[in-house]
């Protein structure tokens, strides 16, 4: 399968595994998306240098295929990481919530291409005026930190890749074969899947997390702390307590307090799903397994080519 980003990433097929906070923040989950030909990645949020550095190693030493980096520029010692990145000449970094600008060049010189992750029109176009390699977008339907307007990943991924030249990665709401073959039909060239690979055997979060994401409908999930930064995560204590305070007149900073006593930490790697942040997209609810990568892979490639088969006969 060709497109403009298989081609420039040097990947088989326009699948692209987010990076995932815990999930992918150690190598055997982008491994084995980068040796069934998807683009694997890292997701250094959480992680300290020395275990970046550990997991870096055993990725280049697991796999020979083309690999990502996920690199949230406003986290503390950020620019530690892109040092990291820059050393082990990472192929792909995807790189989000801060300008890119400043680091592009160097990364250019040794063949490095910058994906941004953006939710918001405003941001891509900053990122596109920047010169990054292609643009990631998310809409509300996905896990984590969607849009706060709540824009939908079908309207989002259109309007992007009506208005920039620049290849485009869609993400959100994205479990099947069927929902990449919808992607690519509204121009993106690849499509980025968080919730789905997270059930996976390979996703490194706890096995309460993936049991309750597995039993979590459509309609499932929400968006968590309104007034602030808002989570998409299932409805759990935490998300109800939340709802509680949204109702109540504390001020800002008692509101963030509110909303930093819950962690992804403690859902992801403790188990604790009642009240850790359990965040998930609304795709969960398409997902009824939990499988080894390889399989679902070769599973999304013969949805994606029924799916291609099936519209070529309208």
């Amino acid at each position: 399968m060709k497109t403009r980003i298989t081609q420039i990433l040097n990947i088989e097929y326009p699948i692209i595994q987010a990076g995932m906070s815990w999930a992918s923040s150690s190598a055997a989950l982008p491994i084995a998306v980068s040796n069934a030909g998807g683009l694997g990645m890292i997701a250094a949020g959480p992680m300290y240098e020395q275990d970046f550095r550990k997991v870096l190693q055993a990725v280049r030493a697991g796999t020979d295929k083309p690999f990502a980096v996920n690199i949230p520029l406003y986290r503390p010692g950020a620019e530690a990481f892109l040092d990291m990145a820059y050393e082990f000449r990472v192929p792909v970094i995807f790189a989000s919530q801060g300008g890119p600008k400043a680091h592009l060049a160097r990364f250019r010189e040794i063949g490095t291409k910058w994906v941004h992750v953006v939710s918001t029109l405003e941001h891509a176009g900053k990122a596109a005026a920047a010169g990054v390699d292609a643009l990631a977008v998310v809409g509300a339907e996905a896990g984590g930190h969607p849009p706060a307007n709540e824009v939908s990943s079908l309207v989002i991924v259109r309007k992007a890749a009506r208005d920039f030249a620049l290849p485009i990665v869609g993400g959100g709401g994205v479990a099947d074969g069927y929902g990449i073959a919808a992607m690519l039909a509204l121009g993106a060239d690849a499509v980025q899947l968080g919730t789905r690979f997270l059930m996976t055997e390979e996703a490194s979060v706890h096995d309460a997390y993936k049991s309750v994401a597995l039993a979590t409908g459509v309609d499932g999930t929400d968006l968590v702390g309104r007034k602030g930064l808002p989570v998409r995560m299932i409805r759990n204590d935490f998300a109800a307590h939340m709802q509680q305070i949204d109702l109540s007149a504390c001020d800002k900073q008692e509101y963030e307090a509110q909303f930093r006593k819950s962690t992804l930490r403690q859902a992801a790697l403790e188990g604790d799903v009642a009240w850790g942040k359990v965040e998930l997209g609304q795709s969960a609810g398409l997902v009824d397994s939990i499988v080894p990568v390889s399989q679902l892979m070769q599973q999304l490639v013969a949805e994606l080519n029924d799916a291609r088969r099936a519209l070529s006969e309208i």
